[in-house]
């Protein structure tokens, strides 16, 4: 995943279970949320809950609204957009994106 100027590998991809995600540590000390979707695409996010400051989104639940996948907060159930980080239930929050490529 792109962290700052340059690429960081996070985890090896068969470790991603389609439908769960991990936390990460980026080395610039970032926590990090990465998803694999059943569909295998690879989305990572920022493991911050905006509304409780909890780094708890890698443990949330992941599923799609008229093809948009989403993470679920595991702790308001605010589900935020994998793609762009956009609250669905709060438009004016959002959580970081960042890139990534798998190999």
């Amino acid at each position: 995943m792109r962290d700052g100027p340059g690429w960081a590998a996070v985890c090896p991809l068969d470790v991603l279970v389609p439908g769960r995600g991990v936390a990460v540590l980026l080395p610039s000390g970032t926590q990090a949320a990465v998803f694999r979707d059943r569909a295998g695409h690879v989305h990572v996010i920022g493991n911050r809950d905006p509304f409780t400051g909890a780094y708890v989104l890698s443990r949330g639940l992941i599923g799609s609204a008229g093809g948009m996948p989403f993470v679920s907060s595991p702790l308001l159930k605010h589900r935020f957009d994998l793609r762009t980080g956009r609250c669905l239930d709060d438009p004016a929050t959002s959580v970081p994106v960042f890139r990534s490529r798998t190999r």
